[in-house]
């Protein structure tokens, strides 16, 4: 097999389920199956909604501990992962992969009403919103619709009255991020 070695009996046969493909923990609410029971648990945080792991700066919760500790590193400004074109750098492998695709121009989602390419299903899902006029996401305060969730939360922001833009030079602060950008013009001359 891979020539792996174990101090314990047990292990081994665990890490063998990787090359025979057994798989004896199944869930009892979808079926799916796994080879370690630590897995199943983890996967039925799916169904239950738990999610134990809680970050001790702004509370948000995961389902996961891996997840929790990338999430982290948006506190900690720790970025492991530098796109070895542009040197951005990322905080967790997933979102260089998807910076990546600009650099390749590989856009594999096509939209089957005009054509147009995307380099994300995501966003080849809420371009087709425009086709459609689905609006799946509303204000809670005044009823307005949204055909995308970050339009939804930009809008959400005049009622709460938060103004998390702020101006470098003045400190006038904003709650779009695009008139905090027509307002810097003011100090640049443009």
């Amino acid at each position: 097999m891979c020539n792996k070695a174990f101090s314990q009996k047990g292990h081994l046969i665990t890490h063998q389920r990787i090359h025979s493909g057994l798989c004896p923990y199944t869930c009892d609410v979808c079926n799916k199956a796994f080879s370690l029971e630590s897995n199943l648990k983890i996967h039925q945080r799916v169904h239950t909604g738990e999610r134990p792991h809680i970050c001790d700066v702004c509370d948000k919760a995961f389902s996961q501990k891996s997840h929790l500790v990338t999430h982290q590193r948006i506190h900690s400004g720790e970025c492991l992962y530098t796109c070895d074109v542009c040197n951005k750098v990322f905080s967790d492998k997933s979102n260089l992969i998807r910076h990546q695709s600009i650099h390749s121009g590989v856009r594999p989602y096509i939209c089957d009403v005009c054509n147009k390419s995307f380099n994300r299903k995501n966003s080849l899902i809420e371009h087709k919103r425009i086709h459609s006029g689905e609006c799946p996401y509303t204000c809670d305060v005044c009823n307005k619709t949204f055909s995308d969730k970050s339009n939804l939360l930009r809008h959400q922001s005049i009622h709460s009255g938060e103004r998390p833009y702020i101006c470098n030079v003045c400190s006038k602060a904003f709650s779009q991020k695009g008139s905090l950008i027509r307002h810097q013009r003011i100090h640049s001359g443009e």
